[in-house]
């Protein structure tokens, strides 16, 4: 098996990369690591509860891309003993949660050492454990996931590594805590000692920066860090902000963070620059410290800079894995027409010349699958041959997941003049959020007011991984309704495409570099941002492309439908992936 493609650093002289004395090819793995990616949740399989969403499936994708292209990367996250949550809903669709349990030591492998992170004064033991993603090569990306459950430790101690954003605040930032400071120790302890970049995938790993200072000063043995021990890390460092929402990004009253994780103060010479009116600011402390910034689409890009306008931000729009979200029919269908497609998705460009048939045969088979699953979970009563719209988001308001219902008579009237139709919905809200578990409520109370109707609705619990590639590869028509600038990029509408399941969405977040009106899909609403409290305006242009352009499209234009299909693979499919995403933080970010 062939070893990772060597990549040379700009500026840094080659290094000799040893294992520890005794060590074989894992330890040297390790040892090799140049990049080190941090994110709070990481999605590699859906038996493996270590994601709540599309940040932690974006992770797992980058990791995986990073395998294909061989970089020497290591990647560190929290384990979640009891995952995110599972999700019931009751007969009148409110949302309940339950703790996941799932058997660790069956995906992952402990590895043996230990370090320590000081939690309110407590000396707490981290372990952690090992899963390899392999790339379409060979090579091998490790993931370390951060335990605290062990017999050493003080029982709410042992708690932190149970649930992922769960508890309070004290909770929230302890965890944080054994991501940023315990990450980079247990990096030391494996020998990782060739990093030279630290990518932050949001804020909640943004502590690893005080680390790095605080190496960095007790080496020099002086007090406290000073600009200038600022501008020694900051080109070790890169961050990826990915939310457009102000509330999104994690800060803590400095009292708490002084009282739990027990910091000097003043934190450094520069703490106003990330601390703000008594609280630290997770996303500032990354702003300050990173010598590459990155929204992760164009328009998030702006929104972000906005926001943050003292610091340069660029743009790395998101991808999905092509290989990990084609579904099996669509496979073989790029495997018959379209050789090592898996190895260069630019390739899936081709997919412009594919046989109509074939295409829609294979989406046929993906839609099968879905309309089974749906009537076998809910007994909702979907049928194959109906044009069926798919939604599966995180449930929170600015998602605006009920938009489509803003005006039952008109949905009816569509469904009786251009032909009936069917919406399988699907997205779990934080426990905590209970407008987010209002609006499924909504959904499903929509969907009752339906019955009768040439309309069927479906909410679908327990959205993983599983059930998404089921739903992006089987929908013929995959809607998003956010409200404008608030989506950063979104990834459901990427995965949808490389099956050829063109987008329905309002222009942002990805969508606007995406559209392109009746090739790769429809738009919703202009490309302006109205006033929040103003729905009427995308709901009537919902209504309007559904009724007049759409519905009429599937039924009356099957090879006109079917050729969106096939741009939507070649246009959206070819670019839209972790394949050239990762290209471009090699190029961008990782080494120059």
């Amino acid at each position: 098996m062939d070893g990772p493609r060597p990549f040379a650093i700009p500026g840094l002289l080659p290094v000799e990369t040893r294992a520890p004395e005794g060590g074989g090819d894992e330890d040297r793995m390790l040892a090799a690591a140049r990049i080190a990616y941090f994110s709070m949740e990481i999605g590699i399989q859906s038996a493996v509860p270590t994601y709540a969403g599309g940040l932690g499936v974006l992770a797992g994708d980058t990791i995986r891309s990073a395998a294909d292209a061989g970089l020497p990367m290591v990647a560190v996250s929290l384990l979640a003993r009891k995952g995110y949550f599972h999700q019931r809903l009751d007969e009148t669709g409110w949302q309940t949660e339950e703790p996941v349990s799932w058997p660790v030591q069956d995906y992952l492998t402990e590895l043996p050492p230990r370090v320590t992170v000081a939690i309110e004064g407590r000396k707490v033991q981290v372990r952690a454990w090992r899963y390899d993603v392999a790339g379409i090569h060979g090579q091998i990306v490790p993931v370390l996931f951060l335990d605290t459950d062990l017999e050493a430790n003080a029982e709410p101690d042992r708690r932190l590594s149970y649930y992922l954003y769960g508890g309070d605040a004290t909770y929230r930032l302890a965890q944080e805590a054994i991501l940023g400071f315990g990450g980079v120790r247990m990096l030391r302890a494996l020998g990782c000692a060739n990093l030279a970049r630290y990518h932050m995938n949001e804020g909640h790993a943004s502590l690893l920066v005080l680390e790095l200072l605080h190496e960095l000063v007790q080496k020099e043995g002086v007090a406290m860090a000073t600009r200038r021990h600022v501008d020694a890390i900051r080109p070790l460092c890169v961050f990826t902000t990915h939310t457009a929402v102000p509330a999104g990004h994690d800060q803590f009253p400095l009292d708490l963070v002084h009282r739990v994780v027990g910091l000097p103060e003043p934190l450094c010479e520069l703490e106003q620059d990330f601390c703000h009116e008594g609280q630290l600011n997770l996303t500032y402390l990354a702003l300050v410290h990173s010598h590459y910034i990155n929204g992760v689409a164009k328009r998030h890009r702006e929104v972000s800079q906005h926001l943050f306008a003292r610091y340069a931000i660029d743009s790395i729009t998101n991808g999905v894995h092509v290989g990990n979200w084609t579904a099996g029919p669509m496979q073989e269908l790029f495997d018959r027409h379209i050789p090592g497609w898996r190895e260069d998705n630019a390739s899936l460009r081709y997919a412009v010349s594919l046989p109509n048939e074939e295409v829609w045969e294979a989406h046929r088979r993906n839609k099968r699958a879905l309309v089974e699953y749906v009537n076998r979970e809910t007994d909702a009563g979907f049928d194959f041959d109906v044009f069926t719209l798919g939604f599966a988001r995180r449930a929170t308001q600015y998602k605006r997941g009920d938009l489509i219902f803003s005006d039952i008579a008109r949905l009816r009237q569509i469904a009786e003049r251009a032909g009936p139709f069917q919406v399988v919905f699907a997205g779990k809200a934080h426990p905590h959020d209970q407008g987010g578990k209002e609006l499924i409520q909504r959904i499903c109370r929509a969907g009752h007011s339906l019955a009768g109707s040439g309309i069927r609705v479906a909410y679908l619990p327990e959205y993983d991984m599983g059930l998404a590639r089921l739903l992006t590869a089987g929908a013929d028509i995959w809607l998003n309704t956010p409200e404008p600038p608030l989506e950063a990029s979104g990834t459901s509408g990427m995965k949808a495409a490389v099956n050829g399941v063109p987008s329905f969405s309002v222009l942002d977040g990805w969508w606007v570099e995406g559209c392109i009106e009746g090739v790769t899909g429809w738009a919703i609403g202009n490309n302006h941002a109205a006033p929040p409290e103003d729905r009427r305006a995308d709901a009537d242009s919902l209504y309007d492309k559904l009724e007049r352009v759409i519905v009429p499209l599937f039924y009356r234009n099957r090879d006109q439908f079917i050729r969106v299909m096939r741009m939507t693979i070649a246009l959206n499919g070819s670019f839209f992936n972790t394949e050239r995403m990762i290209d471009q933080y090699v190029t961008k970010a990782y080494f120059r």
